[in-house]
């Protein structure tokens, strides 16, 4: 058995991707900030049969993140596909006028070198398997930039631009990198950005295999 780790897992989103990559027999690896919530959220998973289990990592804090993945693999087994969608912190949606170089660094922390870190340290086990899906979740900032966000503007254009360049790079080996972009945010109900649809989206982009970005609906909707 593989793993889905899902980094910035959370019973939205997290939940349903863990449900559905579940049916087809990973385990996951739910990595979080808050030990209570993931705990919980491992708990209802595994109350369904899913073979789930908390970690706990800060992803400006690349040891406990790297920690975490480690973790993992050590009880659920190898990464196979990894999941990058933290949400954002509220301090990286100020205007751009009011955002300091100490916001700035913070966002590229949050949503650049967190990745960077995440993937360099799964990548080699992929390619022990001789497999693997790298999976980028970003809000419409990555594609359109946004003078009132501009922390995430900053950030998800670099962490666009870096999966972007490792899904060249990457596809010779087996390894898929995909980005899937929500406009607008996870909307419970909605018909395109339901988490339950966007988990399905998801599923689609690592057995598809077929290009980098996938918007889950239209940026104008």
């Amino acid at each position: 058995m593989t793993t889905l780790a899902i980094i910035g897992a959370g019973s939205g989103l997290g939940a349903a991707t863990a449900r559905r990559f579940a049916k087809e027999g990973f385990s996951v690896a739910l990595i979080a900030r808050n030990r209570q919530r993931v705990d919980a959220l491992a708990a209802e998973l595994a109350a369904e049969g899913v073979t789930a289990q908390g970690f706990t990592a800060n992803v400006r804090d690349r040891a406990s993140l790297i920690a975490a993945l480690d973790e993992a693999t050590t009880a659920l087994g190898p990464i196979e596909v990894l999941q990058y969608s933290p949400l954002p912190q509220k301090e990286f949606l100020r205007p751009v006028l009011e955002t300091t170089p100490d916001d700035a660094l913070a966002a590229i922390e949050f949503s650049v070198l967190g990745p960077i870190a995440a993937v360099h340290h799964v990548l080699q086990g992929m390619r022990v398997l001789g497999r693997g899906t790298v999976l980028f979740v970003n809000g419409g900032t990555a594609v359109r930039p946004r003078s009132d966000f501009a922390g995430t503007t900053i950030s998800f254009a670099g962490q666009s631009a870096y999966g972007q360049a490792l899904h060249e790079q990457l596809a010779p080996e087996n390894v898929h990198v995909g980005q899937l972009i929500i406009p607008g945010g996870i909307e419970q109900g909605h018909a395109e950005k339901d988490p339950t649809v966007l988990a399905e989206k998801l599923w689609g982009i690592h057995s598809g295999r077929d290009g980098f970005r996938t918007f889950a609906a239209d940026m104008d909707a």
